[in-house]
């Protein structure tokens, strides 16, 4: 799978579980270690697990995809899923505000998620 869909599938996942503040930051010519960055907010530790489920559950069943590795565990305010080419950060928001991975990656572009294509109807 492409890593810029990986990223998007990874995004939309975050977000059933209702992860907040969702972004995707574009970071291949910023670094040799991955392509893109996810980053999601959660606002517990039980929240965080259940948005790593979320997504490593869906990706395992529906497209045959693993994490390489995890970091954090399960009492934790930050944990990391490694897809190689996407590395997924979910953490609590003071965490987040703390460690401002945004600013450190200031010159990252955002990458917009696609939009649902809707149809038009006749009147």
């Amino acid at each position: 799978m492409e890593s810029k869909s990986l990223a998007l599938l990874c995004k939309e996942f975050a977000e059933n579980r209702k992860a907040e503040n969702v972004q995707i930051l574009e970071v291949r010519k910023l670094s040799s270690v991955t392509d893109y960055f996810v980053l999601a907010s959660a606002s517990s530790e039980p929240h965080i697990r259940a948005v790593v489920s979320e997504i490593t559950d869906r990706l395992r069943t529906d497209h045959g995809i693993r994490p390489g590795a995890i970091d954090g565990d399960i009492h934790t305010s930050w944990q990391v899923l490694d897809f190689f080419d996407v590395i997924v950060h979910v953490m609590r928001p003071e965490t987040r505000e703390k460690y401002d991975l945004e600013g450190l990656w200031g010159d990252a572009p955002r990458v917009k998620a696609r939009k649902p294509r809707t149809k038009k109807t006749r009147v």
